[in-house]
């Protein structure tokens, strides 16, 4: 560990998760909680993403450990390359600014190495294509940064969350079941109408986002449950200030929408894992003759004797950055994004507040250290 981290004890010995939603631009945010993670002793032993956090999860998933920053960073850095000469703002009103153009310059020209808008042509003849942008791009940096043979040697199981566009059903691409490709990643990611649906195997797919922003549920619900650390990077608050303006009323309804799921999934898991670790505590406890009812044997299959720790790293921008922070690629802010996710990952592992013993009845615990040191930038 780095200096300044408590050591893990090896009674310490849970598996490690890392859990990576969607919210485009803000990904760097990721990027940069992972750079910190990667000098600890909490290597990831499975990685779960959606949307964004599919391609950064993927990035990982698909490089040797000693290359994964390095190569989140020539992901990140190549597809802000317009705006590697801009000047990192002051906050204010020129920040502001400074954001709205390059949010709108993603618009109008895309981002080099990720999306580009229709050609004009395409919208003269017939209905028209069923999105704004064009993803090939993606497909040739996932096939350069990402190595695929790694991926599906599942050296680092890798679940990528998308949603069937024909029955709206959610899907997981995981490569203990599966041999994932570049289709995955992008089809995790495909929010319409922007970006268009994947096609895999006959059926078309779009970001998992729609039904589900975060993969929590699935990593921890996925028999056979183990005991394990979930580092949760999310990109919405769902706490927030008062907005004052339309453009912070639509930001602040945005983060409440995509923040409620996690929040549900989080409150709902840890209810349902407490009470599957007391029915096994109580099961220990039963004479045989109740052990045979058929109900307890009904709640015997609910039952475990896993533990689980979600420590949530959130991304709390000091300034509402508007309406186009998912797409505002602007160098500059993501870099200032990355550094956040450092800073709070630092923090956090500093802490380590998951080292002190549970409670014997104590399934879940969750840990928000981010919270209590406030807002960044």
């Amino acid at each position: 560990m780095p200096p300044g981290f408590p050591p893990r004890p090896a009674s310490y010995d849970r598996k490690v998760g890392l859990v990576l939603q969607g919210g485009g631009a803000l990904g760097s945010y990721q990027a940069g909680v992972y750079e910190i993670l990667a000098a600890s002793d909490y290597q990831p032993d499975w990685i779960a993403g959606i949307s964004i956090g599919a391609i950064n999860a993927a990035i990982i998933a698909g490089n040797a450990p000693e290359h994964r920053v390095e190569r989140l960073r020539t992901f990140w850095e190549e597809i802000t390359s317009p705006t590697a000469g801009w000047p990192a703002a002051p906050e204010g009103p020129f920040a502001s600014a400074q954001r709205q153009a390059s949010a709108l310059a993603s618009m109008a020209f895309g981002q080099p190495g990720f999306f580009t808008p229709r050609a004009p042509f395409e919208w003269l003849a017939g209905p028209g294509p069923a999105s704004w942008y064009d993803t090939a791009a993606l497909k040739a940096t996932l096939e350069r940064l990402v190595d695929f043979d790694r991926i599906n040697a599942r050296e680092t199981r890798l679940s990528l969350g998308a949603v069937n566009v024909r029955t709206g059903n959610f899907a997981y691409f995981d490569n203990a079941r599966i041999a994932i490709r570049p289709e995955h990643i992008m089809a995790s990611g495909a929010l319409p109408p922007g970006f268009p649906a994947i096609e895999i195997d006959g059926e078309q797919y779009w970001d998992g986002g729609l039904v589900s922003n975060t993969p929590l549920q699935y990593m921890m619900e996925t028999a056979p449950r183990q005991s394990r650390i979930v580092f949760q990077v999310d990109l919405f608050s769902a706490r927030g200030p008062l907005p004052a303006t339309l453009d912070e009323a639509e930001t602040r309804a945005k983060d409440i929408r995509y923040s409620s799921r996690t929040r549900a999934v989080t409150d709902s898991f840890r209810h349902l894992h407490n009470l599957g670790r007391n029915i096994q505590l109580l099961w220990d406890h039963l004479p045989e003759e109740l052990r045979a009812l058929p109900e307890a044997q009904f709640l015997h299959n609910a039952g475990h004797v896993a533990r689980m720790d979600i420590v949530q790293l959130v991304y709390r921008p000091i300034e509402d950055q508007g309406t186009g922070r998912g797409y505002e690629f602007g160098r500059p802010t993501l870099r200032a994004r990355w550094q956040a996710g450092a800073e709070d990952a630092t923090a956090t592992l500093a802490a380590s507040p998951w080292l002190a013993t549970p409670g014997r009845q104590t399934g879940v615990r969750s840990f928000d250290v981010g919270f209590a040191r406030g807002r960044h930038g």
